[in-house]
């Protein structure tokens, strides 16, 4: 069977892992390129959006794909969507591989936020040096708070360059240990985090390392799923697909024709 897994995440990374050199599984990745230097997993790679819906369920079809998983990021919402409505759209099930969120714990300050823009509405009343977490693409939100000093960690470089006055950018690639968070917390002084409730352990640090120094974190939300069943380790994605495959390879039976015993697409509208 051909699956594709819409890849770009460590999880994604871990279930190519699983599938490489798989004996009933032929797998592809896909990434969306917003990386410049993205870590390639060890199956056939393909880098690029699909199109939108239309794309990707021509894509399903053409290339003979029988289930896709979503590993993309949490906050990677339109790509789900497309995802959710191209799946649907063909018949082919569809599975989300995704991190739990975090949630806050004993002395945690968290500012629950639903979108970027709140999230720099949130920064007025709190204090000057800003630790912005959130990744490369909606720094440009925090151009509406100006007078604040922002300290900016991503992979990459904001592009176009934000029209901060006063911010000092560091590109680099988790995972992040809590002595390194701790001391970049002291020595940036920084009195209030931006993140995104992402999950995972790559960069939880800077959520313990907030708390031992007591400074609050503004948390922007996952958006709404998309009525998809979601998995939370590639163990489970492994044997969610193994399931598929093994359904894929049964002979048609008069009764599996009509069916009653096929394999529902597992998507909600997109």
């Amino acid at each position: 069977m051909k699956a594709l897994i819409l890849g770009g995440t460590t999880e994604a990374t871990a279930l190519a892992h699983l599938l490489s050199g798989h004996p009933r599984i032929d797998a592809a990745v896909s990434l969306a390129g917003r990386t410049k230097q993205p870590v390639l997993p060890p199956l056939p790679t393909r880098i690029g959006g699909f199109g939108g819906v239309d794309g990707l369920a021509a894509h399903l079809e053409e290339s003979g794909i029988g289930a896709v998983v979503d590993a993309t990021h949490p906050f990677a919402d339109q790509i789900s969507a497309n995802a959710a409505a191209a799946c649907a759209r063909v018949g082919v099930p569809l599975l989300v591989l995704t991190r739990k969120p975090w949630v806050p714990g004993e002395g945690d300050r968290w500012i629950g936020v639903p979108d970027m823009a709140t999230a720099a509405e949130a920064l007025r009343p709190l204090g000057e040096s800003v630790f912005l977490t959130i990744g490369r693409q909606e720094v440009a939100a925090f151009e509406a708070v100006p007078d604040k000093r922002y300290l900016i960690r991503a992979v990459d470089p904001p592009e176009p360059a934000p029209t901060l006055p006063d911010y000092r950018l560091i590109l680099d690639r988790g995972p992040f240990t809590l002595q390194g968070e701790c001391a970049l917390l002291e020595e940036h002084r920084v009195e209030v985090i931006v993140s995104k409730n992402s999950g995972g352990t790559a960069t939880e640090a800077k959520l313990e390392a907030a708390r031992r120094r007591g400074i609050p974190v503004v948390m922007v939300e996952r958006p709404p799923g998309n009525g998809v069943a979601e998995v939370h380790d590639a163990a489970a994605a492994l044997a969610w697909l193994e399931r598929v495959s093994s359904r894929a390879s049964l002979p048609t039976s008069p009764r599996s024709a009509g069916g009653g015993d096929s394999l529902p697409c597992i998507a909600g509208e997109g």
